[in-house]
């Protein structure tokens, strides 16, 4: 869709899209009132990786992932848990969960921790508590791989120095004995005392090696940025925004779904699309209700439609260049589209250009051209029909008071309109009114409502369609084509009747260029 026609079904429908602004709007503004307001705070943490180098592409990467895994760790239970014993919260993991987010910052170590809560002191506590009970726990199971060796090590050197505790004191109560017996027992000691301390130092080095190889393999997290009091998170000018933005998209999404069903003629363009056929001509609502006033181009020969309808005769003169038009039925796909005053007016503006002029009203079952031009409807075309041989056919035929222009109402309707139609004698009757005149017009019935107008077009030179603006569906037109094609007549264009003047209208800069000239 073009953005004319946008902006025309703004205009169109600018109550449906101000109305369900203003109900979004109006939800959002009583749905923030009953919500409780909510708080957000956030702290960051560092994942460091301890190495004994500078980290290379690949290890950055994989700094990521475990970045990432700790994010999911987080969010489990034994974290959650022990936040809600810590704090006393009254909750449970899974609502303390909800209330969580945590995301690692893209291309770095980085993880993001916010909290939600209806407490600003709260929220902050929660992300502080979460970070705390996260890395005690991180810490306690990774160390966890080395504390079964660190144990038993530690118990072998609390074993050994006991045994040089004792050796040492041994040796110190025989420190003063010069006796033989005394002498062999301090050098028995001291070799032993030797030993131990030997031991002591093996096991204090593997101990030692053991703790380093701990912390080398233990990954380190550190808080970045504690948690300060949350920020209120609501804002009722925002929501009343978002929610009236809301109800704005959904009005524009019912109107664009309600026209795109609707799929009523508008503009030329999408005639082509529907038909492919040519737009021959685009009129306008002729103003006014009295009857006389729909032969405006009789009444009012300068006025916009006047001239539009003058666009529509050259339009179809110009479509005859090959094949010189002489009979030319005018119908439409339903009821009430406006084919009868176009007729009229086409045939008063092909008068007006200096033009012999038949109107027939071969609408046998609904005849309006006798009222339009005030005429009785004792003779016309159904009495044409029945004269047996001579005869003039002027008989049946009445002046309009335009000159130029002859008029053959629908004269007695006769009971089977579709036999007299398609009969032989309507075949010769019109051959006979080809040496009456220039131009022949036929106003006949709706194609989708009667079998006549079909009847009829096949024996004359082309038919135009009327369809009104903005009311006749893209699938009565198309079916309209399809039976001309059937009924092997030719469809000369098509002629929108009654298009919208306004700024936003199809026809509103034709209608301004005419306007302006009569000023």
């Amino acid at each position: 869709m073009e953005l004319r026609q946008y902006l025309a079904l703004a205009r169109n429908w600018w109550w449906l899209l101000l109305l369900l602004a203003m109900a979004g709007g109006g939800v959002a503004f009583g749905v923030g009132l009953l919500t409780p307001p909510e708080y957000e705070t956030s702290t960051t943490i560092l994942i460091n990786q301890a190495r004994g180098s500078l980290p290379d592409a690949e290890a950055v990467l994989s700094g990521q992932r475990v970045a990432a895994t700790y994010a999911e760790l987080i969010h489990q239970r034994p974290v959650l848990e022990e936040v809600i014993k810590q704090l006393n919260l009254q909750t449970d993991p899974q609502t303390l969960d909800r209330q969580v987010r945590v995301s690692p910052v893209r291309d770095t170590n980085l993880l993001a921790l916010t909290v939600r809560d209806s407490d600003p002191y709260r929220a902050a506590n929660i992300a502080n508590a979460l970070v705390e009970v996260f890395i005690r726990q991180n810490v306690e199971t990774q160390t966890s791989r080395y504390a079964a060796s660190l144990t038993d090590l530690q118990a072998q050197l609390d074993d050994l120095q006991q045994e040089i505790d004792a050796t040492e004191k041994r040796l110190k109560e025989l420190e003063n004995q010069f006796t033989p017996t005394a002498t062999s027992e301090r050098e028995r000691l001291q070799t032993l005392l030797i030993e131990d301390r030997r031991s002591f130092s093996t096991l204090t080095q593997s101990f030692e090696e053991i703790r380093l190889a701990q912390a080398q393999t233990t990954d380190k997290i550190t808080v970045v940025e504690s948690a300060l009091p949350g920020i209120s998170t609501s804002s009722v000018p925002r929501n009343v925004a978002v929610g009236g933005l809301a109800g704005l998209m959904l009005a524009a999404g019912l109107v664009v779904l309600f026209e795109y069903l609707r799929e009523t003629v508008k503009t030329d363009e999408e005639v082509e699309r529907l038909i492919g056929a040519p737009t021959l001509g685009v009129i306008g609502q002729i103003p006014g209700s009295e009857r006389s006033g729909v032969l405006i181009t009789a009444y009012k020969p300068r006025a916009p439609i006047s001239e539009a309808y003058r666009v529509l005769r050259a339009n179809i003169e110009f479509s005859g260049q090959d094949k010189p038009l002489k009979t030319l039925v005018i119908t439409s796909s339903s009821p009430a589209e406006g084919k009868t005053t176009t007729t009229a007016n086409l045939a008063i503006a092909t008068a007006q250009f200096g033009k012999q002029v038949i109107l027939v009203d071969a609408d046998m079952r609904r005849p309006t051209l006798h009222k339009l031009f005030n005429q009785h409807n004792t003779r016309g075309l159904s009495t044409a029909l029945m004269q047996e041989g001579g005869g003039y056919v002027q008989d049946h035929m009445v002046a309009t008071g335009v000159e130029n222009l002859w008029l053959m109402t629908s004269g007695p309707l006769p009971p089977n309109p579709s036999d007299v139609l398609g009969s032989r004698r309507m075949a010769e009757l019109i051959e006979r009114l080809k040496s009456q005149a220039d131009m022949i017009l036929f106003d006949s019935p709706p194609l989708l409502a009667v079998a006549d107008s079909s009847l009829l077009s096949r024996v004359c030179d082309a038919t135009v369609l009327v369809a009104l603006s903005n009311s006749t569906r893209g699938d009565a037109l198309r079916r309209s084509k399809e039976q001309l094609d059937q009924s092997g007549a030719t469809l000369l264009g098509v002629v929108l009747n009654r298009v919208a003047t306004s700024r936003d209208g199809y026809y509103y800069y034709y209608h301004r260029y005419y306007s302006s000239d009569q000023s």
